[in-house]
């Protein structure tokens, strides 16, 4: 039977840690362990762990370091992983506890790659929605990807994969330190280099709406910080394009998709930074990424290549 990991990073969460642990151990799956790593936490977060570790030992692996960030943390969980599969968790977050249970068809069928979906709920765990997404069953990670880069809002997400470590190890695949939405940098090439891949129609994870929430309460310089760390996710993303083997419509639809994010962001930004990071799109020739497949995407092209502000103004 195969092994599954689940990577749980804790940064101060005490609040949310029994619950997050609890919906873990009380799988129904038998093979699988939790890896814990206590980034830096101030609180009681410490002290929570070892009260399930020395009650579970034979589930938990258990580490602790001085705060790096998330990425660095999951980079450090995937090397620690002793599962054929690996799931990150996070720890003011839960799982369905039929997640594995309703996944291990797939498992026992050997998917590289198996996507969930998730809901938002508050932090008593009342709904607030669901996140819709497209299902389908076996494809390859590259039609996979074509059928989600244009409509799935949680592509880029790593908390509704289950993945193969391999993808990881054999691909040398680590999200990179120091930066802001480090999903985004590299959640696209987990998915286009997974052989087999299928979407079910299983709302397993619940994303927790709370105060820390990363999407909530940010100043202003985290989201001038997180526009340019997407700028660089960018450039990265078309270097590993050139070296990986992969077909010319899944190279287009990944520039696509980067490149709609980009230009989105500079919703966010003040006038004065959004005049610059324009600039920084057009010494890229970004919108030259929007191939001209429809007529929709014909006047895309040339609205944007007019002007992004006016753009974006008739997408508000």
């Amino acid at each position: 039977m195969k092994k599954i990991s689940v990577i749980i990073p804790v940064y101060n969460t005490e609040k949310y840690l029994r619950r997050c642990f609890d919906s873990v151990i009380n799988q129904t799956y038998p093979n699988m362990e939790m890896v814990v790593i206590n980034d830096g936490s101030k609180d009681n977060s410490e002290k929570i762990i070892n009260e399930y570790r020395n009650e579970y030992p034979e589930i938990i692996s258990y580490y602790s370091k001085e705060n790096t960030g998330v990425a660095d943390t999951r980079n450090f969980g995937i090397e620690k992983a002793k599962g054929d599969y690996i799931m990150f968790l996070d720890s003011d977050d839960y799982i369905d506890e039929a997640l594995f249970n309703h996944l291990e068809t797939y498992v026992n069928q050997n998917i590289d790659l198996i996507k969930f979906k998730l809901q938002r709920v508050t932090r008593d765990g009342k709904l607030i929605e669901f996140v819709p997404g497209e299902t389908f069953e076996n494809t390859s990670g590259q039609e996979g990807f074509n059928k989600l880069y244009g409509t799935d809002v949680l592509l880029d997400s790593p908390c509704v994969y289950l993945i193969k470590k391999d993808i990881f190890t054999k691909n040398n695949l680590k999200f990179k330190v120091g930066t802001e939405h480090e999903d985004f940098g590299l959640m696209p090439f987990v998915i286009v280099l997974a052989k087999t891949m299928v979407s079910v129609n299983f709302y397993g994870y619940y994303y927790v709406q709370s105060d820390n929430s990363i999407t909530r309460n940010e100043d202003y310089s985290k989201t001038l910080k997180k526009a340019y760390d997407a700028l660089a996710h960018y450039d990265n993303a078309i270097e590993l394009l050139k070296k990986l083997d992969l077909n010319e419509i899944t190279k287009q639809n990944v520039k696509i998709y980067y490149t709609n994010a980009i230009i989105l962001k500079t919703k966010e930004l003040q006038p004065a930074d959004q005049k610059k990071y324009i600039q920084e799109i057009k010494k890229r020739k970004m919108t030259q990424n929007i191939k001209i497949r429809n007529i929709k995407q014909l006047i895309k092209r040339i609205i944007l290549g007019i002007d992004i502000k006016l753009y974006l103004k008739i997408q508000n």
